[in-house]
């Protein structure tokens, strides 16, 4: 079975989102870590130089869909505008969840 192919049967898949609003200096890197590590998945969040947050997280694809609904709901510190989401296959080389 091919990466895409295990990506939609349920196995280790990347979540890459760019998160835009007001989303820096809110805690809302903690956030998404906190929700991250709950769900058992690897990552980072970090800020990016335009003001947005770019969330790489890698575990079960169930994991990173619920992060994803998070990160979309609006319930978040701060203030989502928009959400921009990327999938792929599981690359590896992450450990933990850290805030950079």
């Amino acid at each position: 079975m091919n990466s895409a192919g295990a990506a939609a049967a349920g196995g280790q898949v990347r979540l890459t989102a760019w998160v835009e609003g007001r989303v820096q200096g809110v805690g809302f890197r903690w956030w998404v870590r906190s929700r991250a590590l709950e769900l058992g998945l690897l990552g980072l969040a970090e800020n990016l130089a335009d003001g947005r947050v770019k969330v790489v997280a890698e575990g079960a694809r169930q994991g990173c869909e619920h992060l994803l609904g998070l990160l979309e709901a609006g319930q978040t510190p701060g203030r989502v505008r928009r959400v921009t989401a990327r999938w792929s296959a599981a690359a590896g080389g992450l450990s933990g969840f850290i805030e950079q």
